[in-house]
């Protein structure tokens, strides 16, 4: 659903009226379409023009930068005044009251590949707290996001996290960490826990997606530890507006900034973040 672009948003507005939450949200889900375009027509020359590494496993490309510029563009247009949090720090990072997190291609390695798994990720923060989440998955064409005080959907259509109540009926996803390699192999024993006592574990490597799939009931839970805000931001938010729970490994709600995230439906979550805490050392 297309909307009429949102100028000039007041506080009360988003705070008080659902509506426009819809409105932002569906100009907010065509630019990201518009921007998917742009970053499939780049991913066709890629290989002749190469890309930047880093890090060791950690690439950007000129698509990553150029497609971050694109919707920080729109973005200040729909919310004149609003600030960004974002990977490649194409803006500067600023404090104010409205604040979007972005991630123009979460799964960039995916990307650069010719991986159909990445998405661009956008959070819409008010005052701290999350109020919009998009993650569009470029390659299927499937658009995941929720507002605040209304329920998750996928390309409109309404979402919910799985019903499944035991762990061993779980299929679960992660991802394995790159930049703390001091603690992955207590991240393989957990692995291999997993593997062993539930339906499997999946690695597809994009945290965006991954929550995304875990809000739809395509997965019962993700866990990952190193994450970003802008890796996190939009599908936490998604997952919880469907019914789901995040958190960090001890409970609380620094799953955010705090670099370890556990999202799941609920049913499961206690007895995961116990065998969590019990292999992997934080």
């Amino acid at each position: 659903m297309c909307g009429t672009p949102v100028k000039n948003i007041a506080k009360h507005q988003i705070e008080s009226s659902l509506m426009d939450l819809n409105a932002l949200c569906s100009d907010v889900i065509t630019i990201c379409k518009n921007t998917g375009r742009y970053i499939l027509e780049e991913q066709q020359i890629l290989k002749s023009v190469g890309f930047d590494s880093k890090g060791i496993n950690d690439f950007v490309t000129h698509v990553d930068k150029g497609a971050e510029e694109m919707l920080v563009k729109e973005f200040k247009q729909l919310i004149p005044g609003s600030c960004f949090l974002t990977e490649e720090k194409t803006v500067e990072q600023e404090d104010k009251a409205y604040r979007w997190i972005i991630d123009p291609i979460d799964g960039t390695t995916n990307f650069i590949h010719g991986m159909p798994f990445f998405c661009i990720s956008i959070g819409l923060q008010l005052n701290g707290e999350t109020v919009m989440g998009v993650v569009y998955d470029i390659s299927r064409n499937e658009c995941f996001h929720a507002i605040q005080n209304d329920i998750s959907r996928l390309n409109g259509n309404p979402i919910s996290v799985s019903d499944c109540q035991l762990l061993k009926d779980a299929l679960l996803v992660t991802g394995f960490p790159y930049r703390d390699e001091g603690k992955l192999n207590d991240w393989m024993r957990l692995f291999q826990h997993f593997v062993k006592s539930t339906h499997g574990i999946r690695r597809l490597g994009s945290a965006a997606l991954d929550l995304a799939y875990v809000a739809c009931g395509r997965f019962e839970a993700f866990y990952e530890y190193g994450l970003s805000p802008w890796d996190v931001a939009a599908g936490a938010f998604i997952v919880k507006q469907a019914g789901g729970e995040v958190s960090d490994y001890s409970g609380g709600e620094n799953y955010l900034f705090g670099k370890e995230l556990l999202a799941g439906n609920g049913a499961i979550n206690d007895e995961l973040r116990s065998i969590i805490n019990a292999h992997f050392n934080r």
